[in-house]
């Protein structure tokens, strides 16, 4: 039914003939339904009229209708990223054999016309049906990809042989508990823990911090009945971290006399809990890290030998070889190395004190090397759980999208070694972004510095806006992009971020 509504919007108004619908929304409760157009024509007040009067003639009376439409107008460089990326998602193996240099993208009146050189003894037969699809769900216009059976030899193609496997186990650090003071326990506790590396399950933990919150809670048992049980906070200056408590009645007392700011020793188990790891304590006592207590460096897995799964690919910008806009690169750009980066998850959760943080779908990131973009990272994630319906409405990922993707165990090793000897960049990233490719590589053992420039106060201060997120900062550039997409976004970030170290001519404080 759908592509019968989509064929009368795009035959009622010129402006709409290469129009896609975005997933709709539909809440029953509150009987509306919510419709995303996209169309890569300029379009008018009437045109939105039009579409509102073809739309609500299959809404149901007694449900409200909203329309939003976006206008999106890709270019070549911006389609081959994306024929590059859905190489990788249908067939790992012709993506092995691939660079942009194979690919080839012409802008036709109604879409896009793009060719693949691969070798024929790897190409499925429906790759270029299947990239068609995927751009489709992405893009408005026709797309029509053909295969160009390349003469390479399958022997001549360098194969990236994989080194031996360094063995490398991860040290736990571990501070002196001071003041020590029983409140349930029997056993004297001397040694904790850091927070920070509270990241495997494991048997007879000791925690030690000072509490930052407590609420109380309860649970109906197996019996029907109702039990109390506590979530405290506590932070030990190398991270914070949720407890979960389970009173029991000979110390219930004590526990509810706890407060904010006490300083307490936690001896339990960090065990996996619907997903995700949960420390219980067994038992609560007093006690304190050292007076002055600078928690130490972690000590980091190496970086990879080689990519494994995801490849960085190389980027080449027309308007980077433009000879008719060229345009100073700053020094200091050309001193330092760069990876621009965005993401796309389930959720805004970046933090795992809570035991629910949300996982990554979709890194996008690109390296600045020179002061010129070189080379493009980009890949699914899959998150291993089910997309929520407002994540799949901004971002247009759906969980078909992620299935066969792989896993963030997978990816980030790839994306440390993508960054490795290079400052990030990030629009609003010091708090969002970061913080998400922090924790999971660091669950994994990976440690990034915290060498991070943020083009969002970077913007606040040198230039003067009504707003500055992403699109409103890339307007003032002229750049255009898909907003909502981590590749996309990261280029964009890319171009602004060059743009404003131009204005600034020196690089900020990281």
């Amino acid at each position: 039914m759908t592509d019968n509504i989509l064929l009368e919007l795009r035959s009622s108004n010129a402006n709409f003939r290469n129009a896609i619908f975005r997933p709709l929304t539909v809440n029953r409760a509150k009987k509306s339904v919510s419709v995303n157009i996209v169309t890569d024509l300029a379009f008018t007040l009437e045109d939105k009229e039009t579409a509102f009067k073809v739309l609500r003639k299959y809404v149901p009376e007694y449900f409200s209708l909203e329309i939003e439409i976006t206008k999106l107008s890709p270019d070549c460089e911006m389609i081959k990223r994306k024929v590059l990326e859905y190489i990788g998602f249908c067939s790992k193996a012709v993506l092995a054999t691939l660079d942009q240099n194979d690919i080839s993208v012409e802008k036709r009146e109604n879409g896009f016309y793009y060719t693949i050189s691969v070798l024929k003894s790897l190409a499925p037969v429906d790759l270029c049906s299947q990239i068609d699809k995927l751009l489709k769900n992405n893009y408005c216009g026709e797309f029509v990809g053909e295969l160009i059976f390349s003469d390479k030899d399958i022997d001549d193609i360098e194969v990236e042989t994989e080194p031996d496997e360094i063995e490398f186990e991860m040290p736990i650090r571990r501070f002196p508990i001071v003041d020590f003071n029983p409140l349930e326990g029997e056993k004297i506790q001397t040694y904790a823990v850091y927070l920070a590396d509270l990241n495997l399950v494991r048997d007879e933990v000791v925690l030690c911090g000072i509490i930052e919150d407590i609420k109380e809670r309860s649970y109906t048992n197996k019996k029907g009945e109702e039990k109390t049980y506590y979530s405290f906070v506590i932070n030990d200056k190398s991270a914070s971290s949720m407890i979960t408590y389970f009173t029991r009645q000979k110390s219930i007392e004590k526990i509810k006399a706890l407060k904010v700011g006490d300083s307490i020793v936690c001896t339990g188990v960090n065990e996996e809990f619907r997903s995700n790891l949960r420390f219980t304590a067994k038992t609560i006592d007093y006690g304190s890290y050292p007076q002055g207590f600078i928690p130490e460096k972690r000590i980091s897995k190496p970086v990879p030998a080689i990519y494994k799964h995801i490849h960085p690919q190389p980027f080449v910008d027309t308007e980077q070889t433009d000879l008719f806009n060229i345009k100073v690169i700053p020094e200091c750009l050309k001193k330092e190395k760069f990876v621009v980066f965005d993401l796309e998850t389930t959720g805004l959760n970046s933090s795992p004190v809570t035991g629910n943080m949300d996982k990554i779908i979709e890194i996008g990131a690109f390296k600045i090397e020179n002061g010129e973009i070189k080379e493009s990272f980009t890949t699914f994630i899959n998150p291993q759980r089910q997309l929520p319906d407002e994540i799949v409405k901004l971002t247009g990922i759906t969980d078909e999208m992620v299935r066969d993707a792989p896993i963030y165990e997978d990816v980030m090793p790839d994306f440390f070694k993508f960054c490795d000897g290079c400052v990030l960049v990030g629009h609003n990233a010091a708090s969002f972004d970061f913080k998400f490719v922090d924790y999971y590589c660091s669950v994994l053992g990976y440690m990034f510095e915290r060498k991070i420039i943020d083009t969002y106060p970077l913007s606040q201060e040198l230039l003067f806006l009504s707003n500055y997120k992403l699109n409103t900062v890339a307007d003032k550039f002229n750049v255009t992009f898909n907003h909502h997409r981590a590749i996309d976004d990261a280029l964009a970030t890319a171009k602004i971020f060059i743009e404003l170290i131009r204005i600034k001519k020196s690089l900020p404080k990281y």
